[in-house]
């Protein structure tokens, strides 16, 4: 899910109408949705008390089968892996096992609320690997105090797991740990705010300049807000053959330009945002969001949940059928209706009850389903793009619209190619520990992402997982 980031303070361009305030109908119906969401997501979590937990994998007939799986046995499989650690991928479950990490310093949008607080989100997040990736992921919120700390950590607990996931880290901080942390563990390492959003916008956007005609050469992007994922994002987008002269980021004081009094300060505290400053030198453009999307193609939001962050006069003052994604969550930058209603031919956001939601759970369960099927060492670049593309060529097969620009997380057949293609990528690029052909890899995909909602769904008829309690229904869904 697309964290906020910053928003701008631009005002709108002068001579512009104030845009209105949304409806306040829409706005009261939303927020009592969220709050009997968050409401009945507190009961239902003391009713459960958990959302995973540790099942057998091997038969265990009598106590003598712990001759096997423990003690005396288990010691010839431990020498196996002393005398060859990389066994440990083949004769324990650290292939398919990851930690999510975190330090609870940037959880969803409500801030700094420590570990603590921060582990229902991360049992969530190993509901989702597991249910949609077939992944057993290990939630491991921990107390740190810096980044280095953070480090050290996640070093010492790497011999347990085949990758690793950070989760919900504050930014700048979360580059410098990703990239020390890749830098030094054979295993794959992936912060989701970054790489996993980046690459579902990416997927969406190469869809929406199909739609519209347009080449990734010749576009001018606006990149609203500067944080996690915006910073990848451009990355990428240069990385596809995006002009990087025609890419305007946008933060809290504006365009992000070569000529900016803070570069200093950038090259100090945030060199990620620093390059960017120099490589883009704010596409050419000064000021703020508004001087930044005139005459631009597309407008990539990931900033202030307020559906007034961004003013239907900037929508207007763009190219023809402009490309806008408002993708703050739980409330996008301004509402799909008012964009449509200033131009915008395609617009996507972050949630589920609009056409168009980018979600980074459309890629790090088939990612993470990829590169440990591989036993891959890295996800470089390479790999996010594998993903991005491969999820943008599936919808494409499954017939793109402009209300149909990535699949929904109902068309479960288009993952397992996702995994696939990223575990071939990560071959091809002398990644993976394991060689296997396209073929074999999308097979293997199928078979461990179909796994978990079966294994689910006989639990539940076995009354192994409980019956959801009665409670009053939900209110119904936007129509």
């Amino acid at each position: 899910m697309v964290r906020s980031q910053s928003r701008p303070e631009t005002p709108p361009a002068e001579g512009a109408a104030t845009p209105a305030a949304a409806p306040k109908e829409e706005a009261a119906e939303e927020a009592a949705k969220t709050r009997e969401l968050g409401a009945r997501a507190v009961r239902l979590a003391g009713f459960f008390q958990g959302k995973i937990e540790t099942v057998p994998t091997v038969p265990v007939r009598s106590l003598r089968d712990f001759d096997l799986w423990y003690t005396p046995g288990i010691a010839a499989v431990s020498r196996e892996i002393h005398a060859s650690p990389e066994r440990a991928f083949d004769l324990t479950g650290r292939w398919n096992t990851i930690g999510i990490v975190t330090d609870g310093s940037r959880v969803l949008g409500l801030g700094d609320i420590g570990p603590e607080a921060a582990l229902p989100v991360m049992e969530g997040k190993a509901l989702l690997f597991k249910y949609l990736g077939g992944v057993d992921a290990i939630p491991l919120p921990v107390r740190v105090d810096s980044a280095r700390a953070l480090v050290e950590t996640v070093l010492r607990l790497a011999p347990a797991f085949g990758a690793i996931n950070l989760e919900d880290i504050a930014s700048p901080k979360c580059f410098r740990v990703l990239e020390e942390l890749q830098e030094k563990l054979p295993i794959p390492v992936w912060h989701d705010d970054q790489l996993g959003t980046a690459a579902a916008t990416v997927a969406g956007l190469l869809n929406a300049l199909e739609l519209t005609g347009r080449q990734m050469a010749t576009i001018r992007t606006v990149l609203l807000g500067a944080g996690a994922a915006n910073l990848v994002t451009a990355r990428l987008l240069v990385s596809l053959g995006h002009d990087p002269q025609r890419l305007s980021l946008v933060d809290t004081r504006g365009i992000l330009e070569a000529d900016r009094e803070d570069m200093d300060a950038l090259a100090l505290h945030n060199p990620w945002k620093y390059r960017l400053a120099l490589q883009t030198d704010g596409g050419g453009r000064r000021g703020g969001a508004a001087e930044a999307l005139r005459d631009a193609d597309v407008l990539l939001a990931a900033s202030t949940p307020d559906p007034d962050t961004v003013h239907p006069a900037w929508i207007r003052s763009m190219s023809p059928d402009p490309i806008v994604f408002a993708l703050a969550n739980p409330t996008p930058e301004i509402w799909p209706a008012r964009a449509h209603d200033a131009g915008a031919a395609v617009v996507a956001t972050g949630r589920g009850d609009f056409p168009n939601q980018v979600n980074n759970s459309l890629i790090f369960p088939a990612v993470f389903r990829g590169v440990l099927d591989a036993r891959a060492r890295r996800i470089p670049d390479a790999l996010v793009l594998a993903a991005a593309h491969e999820l943008a060529r599936r919808t494409r097969e499954r017939g793109l619209s402009r209300t149909h620009i990535l699949p929904t997380m109902e068309e479960r057949e288009v993952f397992p190619f996702v995994a696939a293609a990223v575990a071939t990528r990560a071959v091809e690029l002398g990644l993976a520990r394991t060689r296997r052909s396209p073929e074999e890899f999308l097979a293997e995909a199928r078979a461990r992402m179909a796994r978990p909602p079966a294994l689910a769904a006989a639990l539940a008829d076995a009354g192994m997982i409980r019956s959801m309690p009665d409670e009053p229904p939900l209110p119904p869904d936007d129509p």
